[in-house]
């Protein structure tokens, strides 16, 4: 999440959308730091030990709390929001376990054909299925505040980049997933959703051995993407596909 903006944008805070905060205790060498955070609409611990961790709850207590999350490795998540909480708390909801996975080779299951990117024109088809994952997932309505207009800006960026994929059968979506940030070695699949009454058919994993075909072969990337650890309908699809275990996040929520 965070290198695709850095290998975009930079580390200027106005062209990042946020800034990186690094921390250390002793003179920096070759280049190395102990600890690094991303501060902008999420707030992402990289690394860091408990004297890192320390420097940057300082610095976030500084100004109003800002961001929607904290999120990434959860050592460094978790070891975060103890120091933030006690002025920050308490969250809306902690998920302390979210398995992180990978996989760099084709997937193991057959890819839904009729899995494709989404068309800008098929944004109104489109929306109402990304909000309804957004509720389900999330637990608030994305539209919330300024009636959608940001969230609908949002999908139709990633519609525009080619990052939006559906199976849409008539006028409805069945299954969709996006590819939400992409670095120069790895993209972050997010946003997987099945229509309820499709539930259950199979097509959440071969929609996602579609998307992760597109990654790999197409583009050349590891595929990534975090789950719930108590989601294990999807736990077990994602392990079908071949995705494996490589870390763990966690995610605390406002």
């Amino acid at each position: 999440m965070v290198s695709a903006r850095v290998e975009v944008a930079g580390l200027d805070p106005w062209r990042l959308g946020g800034e990186l905060w690094a921390a250390d205790s002793r003179p920096i060498k070759a280049g190395r730091i102990q600890g690094l955070c991303f501060s902008g609409p999420n707030l992402i611990p990289l690394r860091g030990n408990a004297s890192a961790l320390r420097c940057f709850a300082d610095r976030a207590l500084r100004r109003q709390r800002s961001c929607s999350s904290l999120v990434g490795p959860a050592e460094q998540v978790l070891g975060l929001w103890e120091e933030l909480n006690p002025e920050w708390g308490p969250a809306r909801e902690v998920r302390a376990d979210q398995p992180l996975m990978a996989l760099d080779g084709p997937p193991a299951v057959p890819s839904d054909p009729l899995v494709r990117p989404v068309r800008p024109d098929e944004l109104d088809r489109y929306l109402p299925a990304a909000i309804a994952m957004f509720i389900e997932e999330v637990g608030v309505d994305p539209r919330a505040g300024d009636g959608g207009v940001s969230y609908r800006a949002r999908v139709a960026e990633l519609i525009a980049g080619g990052r939006a994929f559906a199976r849409f059968e008539g006028k409805e979506v069945v299954f969709k997933a996006e590819i939400g940030a992409m670095s120069s070695t790895v993209g972050q699949i997010q946003g997987v959703w099945v229509h309820p009454d499709r539930r259950g058919d199979g097509l959440g994993t071969a929609g996602t051995g579609a998307v992760v075909s597109r990654l790999v072969r197409g583009l050349g990337r590891t595929a990534s993407l975090y789950v719930n650890s108590y989601n294990t309908a999807a736990l077990a699809a994602y392990r079908k596909v071949g995705f494996e275990q490589v870390g763990q996040y966690a995610t605390v929520l406002f």
